[in-house]
């Protein structure tokens, strides 16, 4: 279905990041690289980790700011890791593989001895998510999707989306990547450019500057679209008409593809879902998931 809402994110005080925790990788590939974390939540219901999507100085808890309180709220303990390559987590050289990312969340897991949860995952994030899923579908229990990548093959989405085309064609480290291009870079990012203020820019640069150019030259994501039956899980996605790095075509795909999957669509919306509607998001987000919690 197509909604139109509103959400007072932009408008909120925007919230503080709480302090961090750090997890070191003991396995495979990842071993030794360092996670940055944050914990939200008693977790009397369900644990849910958060999975940021890519881009030029993203973390997770610049994408869900302003949702992991409310999910906290409902009685969920939250976990919200920056991926290898991104936030604060270590950026090492390396093939940034899907089976890389879903090693990290795996252990990332297994270390804090957390047998079963829920993924929420947005774009870079989503496609981990349901690589996850479908590594370890007894692990997995609900998948919350926005603007999810890997249902393309990589070249569609260099080729024909106008937003990645922008954030990889000044590489990172050069003098022209600049706060004012991250602006117009994020900027597309979203339908309402008043998401994307002036502290948002200050973060993400700060970020953007410690990342390695390998996290998108050596980032390998392959089209999962094939394998969408083998889900397992119940499946909600959230797509906005408006995305100009991840095709509205991927909603159709989601729904047409897994057993158990609800898509909402909203014309007045980007890649950003979760900040751009995040009063909506939040709420059907914490229907879906706890219905089962």
């Amino acid at each position: 279905m197509t909604l139109s809402a509103s959400t007072n994110a932009a408008n909120a005080t925007i919230p503080v990041k709480p302090a961090s925790q750090i997890l070191t990788l003991e396995r495979g590939v990842a071993k030794g690289i360092k996670i940055d974390y944050t914990r939200f939540g008693a977790g009397n219901k369900k644990t849910v980790i958060f999975l940021q999507g890519s881009g030029p100085g993203a973390s997770a808890w610049l994408n869900f700011r302003y949702n992991v309180q409310a999910f906290a709220d409902a009685g969920f303990q939250v976990l919200l890791p920056d991926l290898p390559g991104f936030g604060d987590s270590d950026k090492p050289e390396l093939d940034y593989t899907l089976d890389f990312f879903v090693d990290v969340v795996t252990e990332f897991a297994d270390q804090l001895d957390i047998e079963q949860f829920s993924l929420v995952g947005n774009s870079l994030g989503g496609a981990v998510s349901l690589g996850v899923a479908l590594a370890h579908p007894a692990r997995v229990t609900r998948l919350v999707l926005m603007g999810c990548g890997g249902l393309e093959d990589q070249i569609t989405y260099f080729q024909k989306m106008e937003g990645i085309q922008a954030m990889t064609k000044v590489p990172l480290g050069s003098p022209e990547f600049t706060p004012a291009y991250l602006k117009q870079v994020l900027q597309l990012i979203v339908d309402d450019k008043k998401h994307v203020t002036d502290e948002l820019i200050t973060e993400r640069f700060r970020i953007l500057q410690t990342q390695t150019p390998a996290v998108f030259k050596r980032m390998v994501i392959p089209n999962l679209s094939a394998r969408l039956p083998e889900i397992q899980c119940p499946v909600l996605g959230f797509w906005g008409a408006k995305d100009r790095f991840c095709p509205l075509s991927g909603a159709e795909t989601l729904v047409t593809g897994c057993k158990q999957a609800e898509m909402i669509t909203l014309s007045n919306a980007g890649h950003w879902v979760m900040i751009e509607h995040a009063d909506l998001f939040n709420r059907r987000s914490i229907e879906f998931l706890g219905s089962e919690a």
